[in-house]
């Protein structure tokens, strides 16, 4: 990969679970959590008698020796570091199996660490492999509770288990925190496991206990040899029971039906050999298609959006044995099923696995059923993550709802997921409440009130033009979606009046030069229009072509070096939306003009974090947010190349 990516992903498995390399060289820097708390994960080499640092650091102030980094590269779902000191060749391949056509896999709290020790000289050498992880991976800060630690073996496995003495399952909720209940395991099977107790200065600006003692558990191999040796660790999370569901606490998908986490992790280390060819062959097909769809760039742009969109969710099931995919929206304010976030993260999950859009979906059509829920118009969320027990965004107050959006959303997802895989049974089972917000949409979305919508930090907006466009496309969803179940009258009706609207929208909204304002009541405004992308990979052709062509032509003349921002107003932008945008081209070269300033401003960034997508145009410097599910929208223009969502064609 050519991309220098602002922070590498070593263990990306939920919101919680999660470790990150935020420097270049793996050695600069102390390992964090997506946060940017540190998730302390050191790894040592003892080299003929000499100890060098091979992963992390203890603090910034550990200045013991490091070997010489030579080597770093990423895929979709590994990434890998090759080092050389003292004749010694060490290879390090982080790997976590997010397999989405696996959801069991996927949902397994194991990752995996694959080490390779290799002479270099052919002359034999004593190499001892070790790796600590600290007792802040099973605290919220360290020192904020007391722990407790234990080795132990079972099927060949040596492992070590750490966690908190109180074990208050679920009893917080909230963005800028980690996970306090559950076990941390660090295991191996090619040697010995154990833990201690090491003194560790504490970071600038962090909470800690009294004592600035932190306790380690910490896996040993050693290789004593002339040939090529390797050992494989696995890092696994327990959290017993991982989201509370209205009135209900629930387990991950993994082990719904009582699957010890010792028996997982038996099965991952019986595996590897297996599961990482998958891994392998997926990220190969994924690049690859990626190129063909939007070029090198485009590709390198996806295999880091990869691991990061699917690791800020949880998959659980309920109490109907359903799919439960719940996000996280990570350093934006901790809601969880948050529906304008699920909207732009759905592109990835149509390609990969459309039950789990379903997934996301299923907590907001619960809710909205509920006797809590007062308004005829969609939730804006379910909950603060892991509690999905309603909406919290708001306090529920009128006006600080997101009406058109949500009702949007929704309607567009809905039509998008049926698309993708042809089943319309989940459309059926909910089509009252997506009657009732198609009602909403006929009813307010021509000229939207001052309202709120997705992009909320930017404040209300009365008649925003790019909200109208998402009302019009999610009554032409509904449209394609009684085409889908036979009812053609309804369709026809549904589709005529989208594209009235969608003319009426272009008089309105016209700044007169071919470009489109920002409100209807703002001549000479702009703004990217992204939610009119599904016209084009539907089909539906709603809005006249010609409107489409010069609206994005008008984008070049607000093209900053690290992209096009938002609107008029800030110079910010948002990389989901700037995808979503540049897939309104025609030509392969216009995307791959439009995405290229993304692509460097990641790779230039100084915000060294898990890909932030909302950040400043001018400096690529973050303006908000971090390791958000709404990456997954960078697939857009993959699946427009896939042409799952032109089956529309078949029934328009």
């Amino acid at each position: 990969m050519n991309l220098r990516a602002p922070s590498n992903p070593l263990i990306t498995v939920d919101p919680y679970f999660s470790v990150w390399s935020p420097s270049d060289k793996l050695t600069d820097s102390v390992c964090v959590h997506w946060t940017g708390k540190p998730n302390t994960l050191v790894g040592t080499a003892d080299i003929d008698g000499t100890v060098y640092r091979f992963l992390g650091k203890l603090s910034n102030e550990d200045d013991r020796p490091a070997m010489k980094q030579v080597k770093k590269d990423c895929n979709a779902l590994s990434t890998t570091y090759v080092f050389e000191e003292a004749n010694i060749r060490l290879t390090l391949r982080f790997t976590t199996p997010l397999l989405l056509d696996d959801l069991k896999l996927a949902s397994r709290p194991v990752s995996y660490l694959h080490i390779t020790a290799e002479p270099i000289d052919k002359q034999a050498h004593c190499v001892k492999i070790k790796l600590a992880a600290s007792e802040e991976l099973c605290l919220n800060y360290r020192g904020s509770e007391d722990v407790q630690a234990q080795t132990l073996a079972f099927n060949g496995i040596a492992a070590a288990k750490i966690g908190s003495t109180t074990q208050d399952i679920l009893s917080v909720c909230g963005d800028d925190l980690r996970i306090d209940w559950g076990y941390f395991y660090l295991c191996t099977n090619a040697g010995t496991t154990y833990t201690e107790r090491v003194n560790v200065p504490v970071m600038k600006d962090m909470p800690a206990g009294d004592s600035e003692e932190m306790t380690f558990v910490c896996a040993e191999t050693v290789f004593c040899t002339d040939n090529k040796m390797s050992a494989l660790f696995c890092f696994a999370y327990d959290d017993i029971r991982s989201i509370r569901y209205f009135d209900k606490e629930l387990t991950s998908l993994w082990n719904c039906n009582g699957k010890t986490v010792e028996v997982a992790i038996t099965e991952a280390f019986a595996d590897y050999e297996s599961v990482f060819a998958r891994c392998e062959a997926f990220s190969d097909k994924m690049f690859l298609d990626a190129v063909r769809a939007g070029g090198e760039k485009y590709a390198e742009l996806l295999e880091i959006a990869y691991r990061q969109s699917i690791a800020a969710h949880k998959i659980a099931v309920d109490e109907n044995n359903e799919i439960l995919f719940i996000s996280k929206e990570c350093f934006s304010n901790g809601c969880a099923a948050t529906v304008d976030v699920s909207y732009p993260s759905i592109p990835l999950f149509l390609l990969y696995n459309p039950e789990l859009v379903r997934g996301m979906m299923r907590p907001i059509f619960k809710y909205a059923r509920s006797d809590e829920w007062k308004f005829d118009f969609a939730p804006h969320d379910a909950g603060c993550y892991p509690h999905v027990t309603g909406q919290v965004y708001g306090r529920n107050e009128l006006k600080y709802q997101m009406p058109v959006e949500e009702c949007g959303n929704m309607l567009v997802m809905a039509t998008a997921v049926t698309l993708a895989d042809g089943n319309t049974d989940f459309i059926r089972a909910n089509l009252d409440l997506l009657e009732n917000w198609v009602t909403y949409l006929e009813s307010n979305g021509r000229d939207p009130e001052n309202q709120l919508c997705t992009d909320d930090f930017a404040g209300h907006l009365a008649h925003n033009c790019n909200l109208s466009l998402k009302a019009i496309m999610g009554i032409a969803g509904l449209g394609i979606l009684y085409g889908l179940l036979g009812d053609n009258e309804k369709k026809n009706q549904k589709l005529t009046l989208a594209r009235s609207l969608a003319a009426d929208w272009v008089k309105r909204a016209a700044n007169g030069d071919g470009s489109y304002r920002l409100a209807f009541d703002r001549p000479d405004t702009w703004s990217m229009k992204y939610n009119i992308v599904w016209d084009k990979l539907w089909g539906t052709h709603v809005m006249d072509k010609s409107v489409l062509h010069s609206e994005f032509a008008s984008y070049k003349k607000h093209i900053n070096a690290y992209g096009m921002p938002l609107d008029n107003r800030e110079t910010y932008t948002k990389s989901d939306w700037l995808v979503w945008t540049a897939t309104l081209a025609d030509e392969r070269k216009d995307f791959e003009d439009f995405v290229a300033p993304l692509w460097n401003a990641y790779n230039s960034s100084l915000s060294r974090v898990p890909l932030t997508d909302w950040y400043f145009t001018v400096t690529a410097q973050m303006r908000g947010f971090q390791h958000r599910s709404v990456q997954g929208g960078l697939f857009i223009k993959l699946l427009e190349y896939k042409g799952l969502m032109q089956t529309a064609k078949g029934v328009l």
